[in-house]
């Protein structure tokens, strides 16, 4: 053979391999395509095993069913979509390279997007088949709009990312589908995404509309001096957004805002604004007599734009200016203590005690807000409740029951039968609410009636049927989801009923998490822990240092600038990454919690545990760095439904473990550390035996506010509604 037949000939062997020869698929890959199919095959391969196992199979905790048409989707429709771009001849060949890095785009985007809760697993078939069906369209050089146009803004922008869309004669008509997809996905988000399609036809209009759902959005962007900012600066023929804007150059706007609805209809004064901003007293009590009356009017349909943000304000308020001063000097004598609390009426006390649900020490709740309210309101609480039209009763119901005040507030109706009525009302109508909340205040104040006050918790569950029933007869699903898996859960309660919630609601496992769920493929386990800059988190973070430093079973690597990780030396190999708190300036903590994230996504690491160590106002942001894989989330301070809520989104079957108020030191690091030690010793999390050797160990006081897993009513109520309804969170 000549050198020339021989080089002709190795020539073809190279054109001529494929991978998918080696598969026995029998199509041919180009050389110079070659590398594109290789990082599609890599992206496939992270994607599989984001959920924690670098195997072959998408597996979900909690849905089997989901998991498996997940595997199917990647497994078979990822090698359809290369097999079609290589074999169709309808496909332009300078057009092949940017369908295959398409492909690998989309890949990415599903494989972090699924574990920010962006991207559904339940639509990846979807997005492949959209992805598939786009290509052959835009091939043809047709409209892409009427098959993007009627699918969620997950799958349309997933399917769309790849930039060879861009030459399609309609790609302008699709960013501005996209923005309305993405404002009716993301109403919260919208401002911010508006930043980036100043120009969209559709601007003014969301403007507008997204305005007036979050109006501190609006007044925030209003200041910005960018393109977005100026938009809304220049909108003249709408005079909500005119009065924002107005609001929004002031040096003092912001205290003005909660206000903003009465100050559009002329109901209050800037005037009268002026007069109490000054003083926290005056301005607490002008906050409080707003909610009273945007209550008032929301029982009559009308609900005030920026209701939410005057709660928001009232409970920064009720906590900055006093709940925080009163639990500071929770050693101090109920005089010197309770002081700043004299000059408030019951209705202000009331507020204070409900809106600080989760940072309120329960000694400043029992021996201070709530006796001084029931003497104000002359121990009357029906009295109290009609004052305040019944706003967040069904939460104060709740917390009172976790304080043990209930019986007491109830004894001092002038009926029993009135005290009745409100349990009634307590339970009935759960249907009707917008979200879960209502449901899970019921859920939660269950546990604490049935130990303390037995006869009303056999109330409550009577209630709880005879909601069922009629829910059942009228045909509301919705209704008889609710009142079936609350009556399941209040009957789990007594032990001599025997309930299996797993069976009895479908859910996974409860009282306990076997090891193997913990593990990756190598039989490591990772886990998160974040930290904060102010001074707590600093302290916190030096007792964790010396712990794991002067612990032989661990070790602890400080080399990184931003975070640190301690390594079991035997028994099952734990990697626990800290992040360390930064210096209490805006954005520090963060670059260095981002830069642990960013850590996690270059070596596919992903955390099964994590643990919050800071105070509530923090647990929001170590929330948003829960993945989809995370098992166990100790909180240490709860923060009510939205923080539970929040957690059940981002990993729907998580074991949430979180305190009535405060978390405690002395008992964070004693779990921490019980926890751990189980899992290096190879042994699965029984939540009982595990809570008996843990509160052994943790001997202080208010051990008994923490909430194990199995008790956690609230949050099992979320994981069953969820479960039965088939509703998914992105």
């Amino acid at each position: 053979m000549t050198g020339k037949a021989l080089l002709s000939t190795i020539l073809g062997i190279i054109f001529s391999t494929s991978l998918w020869a080696q598969d026995g698929k029998g199509f041919n890959i180009p050389i110079n395509r070659q590398l594109f199919h290789d990082n599609i095959i890599k992206e496939k391969n992270l994607l599989l095993g984001s959920d924690g196992k670098q195997d072959d199979e998408f597996t979900l905790q909690g849905n089997a069913d989901a998991g498996r048409l997940a595997t199917a989707a990647i497994n078979n429709q990822v090698d359809a979509i290369r097999y079609l771009i290589e074999t169709d001849n309808k496909i332009e060949q300078r057009l092949k390279p940017g369908y295959l890095v398409g492909l690998t785009d989309i890949l990415r985007h599903m494989r972090t997007g699924w574990r920010k809760r962006e991207v559904l697993p339940s639509h990846f078939a979807q997005i492949f088949s959209l992805y598939k069906k786009l290509i052959e369209v835009n091939s043809a050089k047709e409209s892409i709009i009427p098959y993007v146009q009627h699918f969620p803004y997950d799958i349309a922008y997933t399917a769309t990312l790849p930039r060879v869309f861009e030459e399609n004669p309609n790609y302008n008509e699709l960013k501005d589908l996209l923005i309305l997809k993405y404002s009716a996905q993301y109403p919260g988000k919208t401002f911010y995404q508006l930043t980036k399609y100043t120009n969209s036809k559709h601007t003014d209009s969301l403007i507008k509309a997204v305005g007036r759902q979050y109006p501190e959005q609006l007044y925030s962007y209003a200041q910005a001096g960018n393109s977005l900012g100026y938009k809304i600066r220049s909108i003249k023929d709408d005079n909500f957004v005119k009065t924002v804007v107005g609001l929004s150059e002031m040096k003092s706007g912001q205290i003005y805002f909660p206000f903003l609805d009465n100050l559009v209809k002329g109901k209050i004064t800037m005037a009268e604004l002026d007069a109490a901003k000054d003083d926290r007293v005056k301005y607490y009590r002008l906050l409080v007599k707003t909610q009273m009356d945007y209550a008032r009017r929301a029982l009559n349909g009308d609900t005030a734009v920026g209701f939410t943000e005057l709660t928001n304000r009232l409970q920064k308020k009720a906590s900055d200016e006093f709940v925080n001063e009163i639990n500071a000097l929770h050693e101090a004598t109920n005089a010197v203590r309770f002081k700043c609390l004299q000059e408030l009426t019951p209705q202000e006390l009331y507020y204070l005690a409900v809106l600080t649900d989760g940072l309120i020490y329960t000694s400043s709740y029992t021996a201070g807000v709530y006796p001084l309210m029931m003497q104000k309101i002359n121990n009357r609480g029906d009295s109290l409740l009609l004052t305040l039209s019944f706003d967040h009763y069904r939460k104060f119901l709740r917390q009172a029951a976790g304080y043990n005040t209930l019986k007491n507030f109830f004894a001092t109706f002038k009926s029993k039968d009135d005290a009745t009525s409100v349990m009634t009302a307590f339970v009935n109508g759960l249907e009707k609410s917008k979200g879960l909340e209502d449901g899970v205040d019921v859920a939660d104040s269950y546990a604490s009636l049935y130990e303390t006050l037995p006869d009303l918790a056999k109330q409550m569950l009577t209630n709880i049927k005879t909601n069922y029933q009629r829910n059942a007869r009228t045909g509301n699903k919705r209704g008889v989801a609710i009142y079936n898996i609350l009556d399941k859960l209040f009957q789990s309660a007594d032990p001599t009923k025997d309930i299996n919630l797993t069976t009895e609601l479908g859910i996974p496992p409860v009282y306990n998490v076997p090891f193997d769920n913990f593990t990756n493929e190598k039989g490591e386990i990772i886990t998160q822990m974040f930290f904060y800059g102010d001074e707590d988190g600093m302290m916190d973070f030096d007792i964790f240092v010396r712990t794991f430093s002067n612990d032989p079973k661990w070790k602890l690597d400080q080399s990184n600038s931003k975070f640190v990780v301690a390594k079991t030396t035997s028994g099952v190999p734990i990697y626990l990454y800290a992040n360390r708190p930064l210096a209490n300036t805006p954005d520090e903590d963060y670059v260095a919690q981002n830069a642990m994230q960013e850590f996690f996504e270059k070596n596919n690491l992903s955390p099964t545990v994590t643990f919050h160590r800071g105070h509530s106002y923090h647990a929001p942001t170590s929330v948003s760095y829960i993945t989809p894989t995370n098992r166990v989330v100790f909180m240490g301070s709860c923060g009510g439904f939205f923080l539970i809520d929040s957690i059940l989104k981002k990993s729907s079957d998580a074991h949430i473990i979180s305190s009535k108020q405060t978390g405690y030191r002395d008992i964070n690091l004693p779990f921490i550390r019980t926890f751990l030690e189980t899992l290096r010793l190879k042994k699965n999390i029984d939540w009982i035996s595990f809570w008996k050797e843990f509160t052994s160990v943790a001997k202080v006081t208010g051990i008994e506010d923490y909430i194990p897993p199995y008790k956690n009513l609230g949050a099992l109520f979320i994981k069953a509604y969820k479960k039965e309804t088939g509703e998914e969170d992105i």
